[in-house]
C-alpha cells in the first residue's frame, strides 16, 4: 500500500522560510517522480512542483519558483519542499503526490499523503 506522510509545516511571517517533509512507502520511491501540490481555502489544488525519480530534473509553477526548492533522498524515501521568502498567498494545505513514471509527476489520479497546513501570517 502506497503511504505518504507530511511534516513540518506551521506558522510562519511573510518572508520566512519553512520545510516540509515526505516519508514514502509501500512502492519503489526510487523510481518514480514526485510532486507538490497545495490548496487554498475555498481553492482547488494547484500543482506547486516536481521532481524526476533521479533527483536530477525538477519543475516549479511561476508563483513559486525561485522562492521553493524541491529534492528527494532515495535512500531513505523522503521528499522535501524547502519554501523561502513566504507569502501571505502561500497559505495552503501541501501535499505530497506520487507520480505516474520516472518523469512524470502529479495527475488527477495521484496518490496523496494526508497533507500539511501552511499558513503565512505576520
Amino acid at each position: 500500500e502506497v503511504q505518504l506522510m507530511e511534516s513540518g509545516g506551521g506558522l510562519a511571517q511573510p518572508g520566512g522560510s519553512l520545510v516540509l517533509s515526505c516519508a514514502a512507502s509501500g512502492f519503489p520511491f526510487s523510481s518514480y517522480a514526485m510532486s507538490w501540490v497545495r490548496q487554498a481555502p475555498r481553492k482547488g489544488l494547484e500543482w506547486v512542483s516536481t521532481i524526476n525519480s533521479l533527483g536530477t530534473s525538477t519543475d516549479f509553477a511561476d508563483s513559486v519558483k525561485g522562492r521553493f526548492t524541491i529534492s528527494r533522498d532515495n535512500a531513505k524515501g523522503m521528499l522535501f519542499l524547502q519554501l523561502n521568502s513566504l507569502k501571505t498567498d502561500d497559505t495552503a494545505m501541501y501535499f505530497c503526490a506520487k507520480g505516474s513514471a520516472w518523469d512524470s509527476g502529479y495527475y488527477p489520479g495521484s496518490t496523496l499523503g494526508q497533507g500539511i497546513q501552511v499558513t503565512v501570517s505576520s
